[in-house]
C-alpha cells in the first residue's frame, strides 16, 4: 500500500472513513490472493504472501477474510479473480512525475479511471518509460514507534549487517531501504532483534526529488487523492518532497 513519507503518497492527517477503510482492506485482500496465485499457498514458503499476510493484520483485515483470500489465490477455493498489474505513468502539477501501479481485472477499466483523475486534477498521463527511469526498486520496511522507546541507531544495528541501504526517521515511524531481494533478510533480521514492523514490501524510490511549496503541496495531494479513490489504484509513487514546515502549514489551515 502507499502511505510510506517519503517514497510513496504521503498519507496527510485527515477523518478516517469508513469507505477509505473498506478499500484499504480491499487492496491487501487483492495482494495476499496475487501472492497466493503466484507463489502458493504456504506463507512459510512465500516471503510475498508472508508480508501481504502480516500488512493486513497490522491493518485489523478480519482473520476470516485473509484466509479465504489465499484460498482462492492458491486455488483451494473458487472466486479468486484474474488480477494483472498494470504500471502507469504521468506527470502533476509542478513536474512531479508518478507512478500508478493498478491491481485489475480490466485493463480498460483501470486506463480510464487512472486517465480522468489525472485530467480532472492538473495531472497528464506520460509515455511508458518517460517516468519510471527516475524511481528505482527498492525493498521498504516500515517500522511503528507508538509503545516502543527505539531509536534510529537501534533499528540501524538491528538492520546493516542484512543488507539495508539506509534507515531514516519519518516521525511516527523509521523507514528501512534496501535492495528489494535482501526485502525478506532485512525483515527476518529485525524479527530476530525483536523489533515489530508495521509493513515490508516492494517499493519505487525516486532518484530525484521536487520540493513543493504550500499551493504546490495542496495540488499534488489533490490529484494523489483522486488517484488513490479509483477502486483498481493500489499505489502511488511520486517524487515530490514537502518540508515538515509546509506540511504543519497544511495541517494548521
Amino acid at each position: 500500500m502507499s502511505g510510506h513519507s517519503k517514497w510513496a503518497t504521503t498519507k496527510h492527517k485527515k477523518a478516517v472513513v469508513d469507505a477509505k477503510r473498506a478499500k484499504s482492506f480491499a487492496r491487501l485482500i487483492k495482494n495476499i490472493e496475487v501472492a497466493a496465485r503466484t507463489g502458493g499457498g504456504d506463507p512459510a514458503g512465500n516471503p510475498t504472501l508472508y508480508d501481504a499476510i502480516q500488512k493486513a493484520k497490522k491493518t485489523s483485515v478480519p482473520a476470516d477474510n485473509i484466509d479465504r483470500a489465499v484460498k482462492r489465490g492458491s486455488g483451494a477455493e473458487a472466486g479468486g479473480a484474474d488480477w494483472q498489474t498494470i504500471m502507469y505513468e504521468g506527470y502533476g502539477p509542478n513536474g512531479v512525475a508518478l507512478l500508478v501501479e493498478c491491481l485489475t481485472d480490466n485493463k480498460n477499466r483501470a486506463a480510464m479511471e487512472v486517465r480522468t483523475a489525472m485530467t480532472r486534477n492538473g495531472g497528464s498521463m506520460a509515455d511508458p518509460g518517460s517516468v519510471a527511469y527516475m524511481f528505482s526498486r527498492k525493498g521498504l520496511v516500515v517500522i511503528g514507534k507508538e509503545g516502543t522507546d527505539l531509536s534510529e541507531d537501534d533499528v540501524l544495528l538491528a538492520v546493516l549487517e542484512a543488507g539495508a541501504e539506509e534507515v531514516t526517521d519519518q516521525g511516527d515511524t523509521f523507514e528501512v531501504v534496501c535492495e528489494a531481494t535482501d526485502l525478506v533478510a532485512v525483515r527476518e533480521a529485525l524479527q530476530a532483534a525483536g523489533i515489530d514492523y508495521d509493513s515490508a514490501e516492494n517499493s519505487f524510490v525516486p532518484s530525484v526529488q521536487v520540493p513543493l511549496d504550500a499551493e504546490g503541496a495542496t495540488k499534488v495531494f489533490k490529484l494523489v487523492d483522486a488517484l488513490d479513490d479509483c477502486d483498481d489504484v493500489q499505489n502511488v509513487f511520486a517524487n515530490y518532497d514537502v518540508s515538515d514546515d509546509v506540511m504543519a502549514a497544511l495541517e494548521d489551515a
